[in-house]
């Protein structure tokens, strides 16, 4: 009888560790072939609303194993505390710096710190690119910064 029990038990529950993220919420993967943890992502562009905008030479996204992220929005830097979860990126309350710049890097960096501020993204990894989508759609595309 204990014997169709657990296969039965591990069959119930695995769909479950599975659908709630068996990774835990430090574990850096957005995928095990494309981490988001310890990578410094550059902003590539933002579409919202199905307008693209692209981004200023200095947006970049860094998020770090202890649970932080840092970079800059385009103008200011930030930094937030990020939880993930699967392929899932929650970014806490975004922290920046007051600088002002022209109008058009500051509307850039509006509409990047309102996406990734507070919300769950989802993150698809695709050979060193990583797009970061909302649950309405909208997403920012990254790519891996290379050493200058």
């Amino acid at each position: 009888m204990k014997r169709t029990k657990a296969p039965a038990a591990l069959a119930l529950l695995l769909p479950l560790a599975v659908a709630c993220g068996a990774a835990p919420a430090h574990s850096g993967a957005v995928t095990v072939d494309e981490p988001l943890t310890g990578v410094e992502w550059r902003v590539v562009s933002v579409t919202a609303q199905g307008a693209t905008h692209p981004a200023p030479a200095s947006a970049r996204l860094l998020v770090r194993d202890d649970g932080t992220a840092a970079g800059n929005l385009g103008c200011n830097g930030f930094s937030a505390p990020v939880t993930l979860r699967g392929d899932g990126v929650t970014f806490g309350p975004l922290r920046t710096t007051k600088m002002a710049c022209d109008d058009a890097r500051m509307a850039f960096e509006r509409l990047l710190g309102g996406l990734l501020g507070g919300q769950v993204l989802t993150g698809t990894p695709d050979h060193g690119k990583l797009t970061l989508t909302t649950s309405h759609g909208d997403h920012v595309n990254l790519t891996r910064s290379t050493p200058e």
